[in-house]
């Protein structure tokens, strides 16, 4: 569960004018610390939740360097390159996933998404998980890239996210525009 203060923390990271992927997740993490705004990071200190476990396993085994040692869980390096780590909602009850779904939160990030939508084009959007495929919605598949799977929890990634290729359909889109990929490993 992030503090008040970290609520906002993946828009400053990632300014607007500045987007050129969006990962889409559910809520927070909800464990006493876990969370630093950005979806799916954590501090450098903390252990990395199994998600993250499972997002880093599919990166390193989507973009050829399946060895590849992971040193924190921390994601920032990926928001200055442009990744807009947004969940679905913003905040959560400690140790109750889903405690503030439906309380408007996503009233808000359905906006953000069409704001981007809207005045932005050739953006790629990962989506993970159902509630995030639902924002999917919001989205121009004509001015964008759509990416969804299942959630990469444990109780689903074996479900689709494993092999899904995401890191690499993501770079390809954006080559295939000019524009410069995500340096997903070395931006850990």
């Amino acid at each position: 569960m992030p503090s008040p203060g970290d609520y906002f923390a993946a828009l400053k990271a990632t300014p607007f004018e500045d987007v050129k992927v969006v990962i889409l997740g559910q809520d927070p993490y909800h464990g006493y610390g876990q969370a630093n705004g950005l979806s799916f990071s954590v501090g450098k200190q903390m252990a990395l939740p199994p998600s993250l476990r499972n997002i880093f396993k599919e990166m390193a085994v989507d973009l050829d360097q399946p060895d590849f040692e992971f040193k924190d869980g921390d994601l920032s390096g990926l928001a200055r390159q442009g990744v807009l780590l947004l969940n679905t909602v913003l905040s959560v009850e400690e140790n109750k996933p889903g405690s503030h779904q439906g309380r408007g939160w996503e009233k808000l990030t359905d906006r953000i998404i069409e704001l981007l939508d809207e005045h932005r084009s050739g953006l790629v959007f990962i989506l993970w998980g159902n509630q995030a495929k639902k924002k999917a919605s919001n989205i121009d598949a004509y001015k964008h890239r759509i990416i969804t799977s299942v959630h990469p929890s444990p109780l689903s990634a074996y479900r689709g996210f494993f092999g899904s290729r995401p890191f690499s359909q993501c770079n390809e889109f954006l080559q295939s525009r000019g524009v410069e990929p995500v340096l997903w490993l070395a931006g850990l």
